[in-house]
């Protein structure tokens, strides 16, 4: 499922777009414990950046193509410019946030290291982005990081879900609630 959201996100139009969180490391997680392609992925995430018009009608013109594209797919899949969050992160989450310098930059912010990940199509060329490495996501460890998210985002992303989902159910999953320090 990912390889054709993957392959199909290009013809959004979007200069940049990553498939990003769950929908790459809990696919990762599954290949490391045997488990088929899209177990546990509750929705494939798009973030992609574009601050030419920061309106909630321009963002719902790209919702409205990505469900048109991706309408044959059995998966739920969220697309959100990036360049939005700092309109309504607050009163979601109760914390202000600086606007995001582009889509990279927002990958960086998610509460975990293993979350910080994206995945989009370069022309023929797939390109990973994971400002904190892969090393977390290969030994399937859920590691704390806060730079925008509250604590209680963390606490939630670090509890074990419900098995139809998958994350967590791995024997092998690690969740620390301490963060190392990280270098960009």
């Amino acid at each position: 499922m990912g390889h054709a959201i993957v392959d199909r996100t290009p013809q959004l139009g979007l200069a940049e777009r990553w498939l990003t969180a769950g929908a790459v490391f809990q696919n990762v997680w599954n290949a490391v414990d045997g488990r088929p392609p899209g177990y546990g992925v509750k929705d494939y995430d798009i973030f992609y950046f574009d601050d030419s018009d920061l309106s909630w009608e321009a963002e719902d013109r790209i919702v409205s193509a990505a469900e048109t594209l991706f309408g044959d797919l059995v998966a739920t899949v969220e697309v959100r410019n990036e360049a939005r969050v700092h309109l309504w992160y607050e009163e979601r989450f109760g914390t202000p946030t600086e606007p995001f310098a582009s889509a990279a930059d927002a990958i960086c912010s998610f509460a975990s290291t293993t979350c910080s990940v994206g995945v989009t199509r370069d022309g023929e060329s797939l390109r990973v982005y994971a400002p904190h490495g892969l090393a977390d996501i290969l030994a399937l460890h859920m590691r704390p990081h806060r730079r925008l998210a509250p604590r209680s985002v963390y606490e939630t992303a670090g509890r074990p879900a419900p098995a139809h989902r998958g994350r967590g159910s791995s024997s092998a999953l690690v969740v620390s609630r301490t963060a190392r320090r990280l270098t960009q």
